[in-house]
């Protein structure tokens, strides 16, 4: 059966959700196994070649290299790139995870802002629902049970807001790009940002502490990290076809269900009430916004 092209953004926004949320359930192991995240960032910036390479091969090599298209391009890399290293080597170095990622998962908020100001994005009262029940998922599904009662200082706060902010402008850029630029170029663009701040990334590594080398370490590092910039690919696609407002908070809303689910799993570990109240929201959400486009809008 042949997919409408007006429904493509939600099969690229599930591809999007699928990956990242296995990713998620993951993503921790090689940390736990005495490989640092800053190398994990590392390991994460060479995985994104494959993808940047068989989607641009299936262009032609055709990049976009007009003036606009360059800025566009390294803005919309260097805020995720950027957002990543001020993740792995600040907010989580300087505070715990329950209180970080409650604050940047909240960066929908800032893109569909920005989609309803400067992109004079719309949708119908069953989408606004969605979205709604989406951003307030999106906390309650980052929830995690304070392990200790020591006080932390404010410079997590600090990265925390510095990643919030930056995923929100880059989704919004994302779908701003896909106005005049190919899905590929943008990817291309990204590809190469995140190797250029690897250097960075090296520069924050404790070589002091032992580096785990073995298969649990750099090369599982690589197969999850693949799932991050497959996910990473296809988000650029869903936000081609699809309105930043319903893309930025559906996928973020979702794929911490997959990593929830799967960890529920792997680890025998039953999520807190606080979690599950998110579940029930996202996968409401889930529906409300996939099927928005089927009343539009009408202005008056």
């Amino acid at each position: 059966m042949k997919i409408k092209s007006k429904n493509l953004w939600l099969l690229y926004a599930f591809i999007t959700t699928f990956t990242w949320g296995i990713w998620g359930a993951f993503s921790e192991i090689p940390a736990k196994n005495g490989f640092p995240g800053s190398l994990t960032y590392v390991v994460w910036s060479i995985t994104m070649l494959l993808p940047a390479f068989i989607s641009l091969r299936n262009i032609g090599w055709k990049i976009e290299h007009q003036f606009k298209s360059i800025v566009l391009g390294l803005a919309i890399g260097l805020l995720g790139a950027g957002g990543q290293l001020a993740l792995f080597v600040g907010a989580l170095n300087e505070g715990p995870a329950y209180l970080v990622f409650p604050i940047i998962s909240l960066s929908p908020v800032v893109t569909v802002i920005l989609s309803l100001i400067f992109l004079k994005e719309k949708t119908n009262r069953r989408g606004w629902m969605g979205i709604i029940l989406a951003i307030i998922a999106i906390p309650l599904l980052s929830y995690s049970d304070p392990t200790t009662s020591s006080s932390h200082g404010i410079m997590w706060l600090v990265y925390a807001l510095m990643v919030f902010v930056a995923w929100g402008f880059q989704a919004y850029f994302m779908k701003l790009a896909n106005n005049t630029m190919r899905t590929e170029s943008i990817f291309f663009y990204m590809t190469i940002t995140g190797l250029l701040l690897a250097p960075v990334a090296l520069f924050f590594t404790d070589f002091s502490v032992p580096v785990n080398l073995g298969f649990n370490g750099p090369y599982l590092a690589f197969i999850i990290q693949m799932l991050n910039s497959v996910g990473a690919l296809f988000i650029v696609y869903a936000f081609r076809y699809g309105k930043a407002i319903i893309v930025s908070p559906l996928t973020n809303a979702v794929a911490p269900v997959i990593t929830i689910v799967l960890s529920l799993i792997i680890y025998q570990s039953f999520p807190h009430k606080i979690i599950i109240t998110g579940m029930v929201l996202a996968l409401i959400s889930i529906f409300l916004m996939a099927v928005e486009d089927e009343k539009p809008v009408v202005e008056k």
